[in-house]
């Protein structure tokens, strides 16, 4: 359990945690093939360089700076320099186009830039003219310090050192907890993103709430992979100064596997797309011989057993543990091993976990626990308890939190954690925001008999078809995600036609093992694969035993299989692995009508 949060702002609970934590490691990069790593000591003295070197460029108290960058140790430095200066950061993705990150820059009239890379400051450049209040750009990586007018971080940082201490305590102390700390910019699936304005009070409570459930320990050390644009990730950043934490991150998405394998976290926060994949990866494995097969499904029969003893709270029957002992030796110790062999619990967030793979991972003897909320609710208002969780639903209100239904079945909110509203949008602010505090999601929700909360689907994702019937797609495409490794993406269509059909996409690794065992060779090309037969006729087998879980007007009547999987390059995903279904159906319009044909 956490000691007792002093702090009223993020800067002095950064500077609470160094003063309790300051020789021990706080952060892990790998440099050159090698970890880094530095103390809270350290990142302290980077802190206070940077904070004072934004002062002397002629940053004043609330003057927004953006940070343009991956998910690394300099963003977080940036993010707590840029406060301690009196200032408010703003998250760009990484992703975003120069046109994208140029509109952040200009609604939020940020005065400065920390950006990544040379890739970064080039999107910068490309239209600095439109740029109306950019004065200064900062770059993280030394070696790409170029074109005029450029700054590095380590320059800034050497500047900041002969800087007035006096003036940042000074701004620091000004702040009060209800100030701005950040303006997030919602990443959404169609149109202009919207400013959503976080104060310090809302991240200290999220921070002080989590703090005091679950298995939460000072000291706990997690791999971060998470874009830290996005409030998920944000607050692991927030809850891990006021835990004390070790983070690592991770060196991009691809090396997730191996930097988990490196450095053995005790704690894995992640969005489903990631959960997905391992178990596909872990079916495909298990189904490469009928020996494998027999020993794995013994296990999972083992697991599950075991698993649902637990969720009952009923003893475990000496004989079902030893099972136990040899399933995990001979099968669930590998996938452990991949995680770095210290896992405690993990926790899922940012989009629906299927309840599927959430109780394959228990049966293995790992915890996924999952959460809910928004960029708006900083950013959660449920969580499962690693003593007290449900799968299939996103565990209960954290304390402080109040949830309600509203009668159309949206899911209303209410708490210390409650963002402040949309920056310069009053009337959008006013829609969601509504009276006594309450926050509307929409999300479509209800609570069941023990008071969990389990989400049916996004209010304006909601399928209605011809017939007046309502179909929740996350839910379709989460199951037929979990039915077969060979599915990697689907996205469900029917609003107001007579049925639901999908678009489907391959996972290429599991296309190969398919062409092999089928004779079409090692090499086939995806173009050929999705019309192969036998390939489409696995799928429906899929699509068939999903179906018979589902009530008729849900089912995939037809589906396409498509050649491109839907990724954030493509601009089929948003940065949280989550479908864009206005840019999937704007693509494959001609597809999708076809079936209706």
């Amino acid at each position: 359990m956490a000691e007792e949060m002093k702090a009223r702002t993020i800067p002095a609970l950064f500077r609470e945690r160094v003063n309790k934590s300051g020789p021990r490691p706080a952060q892990h990069s790998k440099k050159d093939g090698k970890w880094d790593t530095r103390t809270w000591q350290e990142i302290r003295q980077i802190v206070d360089d940077l904070a004072l070197g934004l002062i002397g460029l002629g940053a004043q108290p609330k003057d927004a700076v953006a940070i343009f960058s991956a998910s690394r140790a300099e963003w977080v430095w940036a993010d707590v320099a840029i406060m301690s200066a009196g200032g408010i950061s703003i998250p760009i993705y990484p992703s975003s186009t120069p046109e994208q990150a140029a509109y952040i820059f200009n609604d939020s009239e940020s005065v400065a830039v920390i950006a990544e890379n040379a890739a970064q400051v080039e999107k910068i450049q490309a239209l600095r003219d439109q740029l109306k209040t950019l004065k200064h750009i900062i770059v993280m990586e030394e070696k790409d310090k170029k074109g005029k007018g450029v700054l590095s971080l380590r320059e800034v940082c050497e500047a900041g050192r002969k800087g007035d201490l006096r003036e940042m305590e000074k701004r620091i102390s000004a702040i009060k907890p209800d100030d701005l700390a950040t303006i997030v910019y919602t990443s959404g699936t169609t149109g202009v993103p919207k400013g959503v304005m976080q104060s310090h009070d809302n991240h200290l409570s999220m921070a002080r709430m989590l703090g005091t459930i679950g298995d939460f320990r000072e000291g706990d050390s997690n791999l971060l992979f998470l874009p830290l644009a996005h409030s998920f990730a944000r607050s692991e950043e927030y809850a891990g100064i006021h835990l004390g934490y070790e983070t690592w991150y991770a060196e991009n998405i691809d090396k997730v596997g191996e930097n988990l394998m490196e450095s053995h976290p005790t704690i894995f926060a992640s969005v489903p797309r990631v959960y997905e994949k391992v178990y596909g990866k872990v079916l495909a494995g298990a189904a490469a011989s009928p020996a494998k097969k027999k020993i794995f499904d013994w296990a999972v029969a083992v697991g599950t057993e075991v698993s649902r003893r637990i969720q009952k709270k009923e003893p475990i029957p000496l004989s079902l543990g030893l099972q136990k002992k040899l399933a995990h030796k001979l099968v669930f110790s590998k996938l452990h091993e991949k995680l770095g062999g210290r896992i405690r619990f993990c926790i899922s967030g940012g989009a629906p976990l299927s309840r599927e793979i959430a109780e394959f991972f228990h049966a293995a003897g790992i915890l996924v626990i999952e959460g809910y909320g928004l960029t708006e609710t900083c950013p959660a208002v449920t969580i499962n308890r690693v003593e007290d969780f449900k799968f299939g639903t996103v565990g209960k209100p954290i304390p402080g939190v109040e949830i309600r239904i509203a009668e159309d079945g949206e899911i209303l909110g209410r708490g210390p954690n409650i963002a402040k509203g949309y920056y310069k949008l009053a009337e959008e602010t006013k829609q969601a925001f509504l009276d006594d505090g309450w926050f509307a999601t929409g999300d479509i929700g209800e609570f069941d008999a023990d008071g969990f909360l389990r989400i049916t689907d996004r209010k304006k994702d909601l399928i209605k078809t011809a017939g007046g019937k309502y179909v929740a797609p996350q839910y379709v495409e989460n199951l037929l995600k979990a039915k077969d490794p060979i599915i990697s993406q689907a996205m469900v269509h029917g609003d107001r036609r007579p049925f639901c059909t999908a678009l489907i996409t391959l996972n290429p690794d599991e296309v190969k093992v398919f062409a092999k065992s089928n004779g079409l060779g090692e090499s086939v090309q995806m173009g050929d694969a999705v019309k192969n037969d036998k390939l489409v006729a696995r799928v429906q087998e899929a699509v068939n035993g999903v179906n018979s879980k589902l009530g008729s007007w849900e089912q995939v009547k037809k589906f396409k299989l498509v050649q491109e999987d839907f990724t954030q390059e493509n601009n089929m995903l948003t940065p949280t692995l989550k479908v864009r279904r206005k840019e999937v159906t704007k693509k494959y319009q001609s597809v999708l009508d076809s079936m209706y044909t």
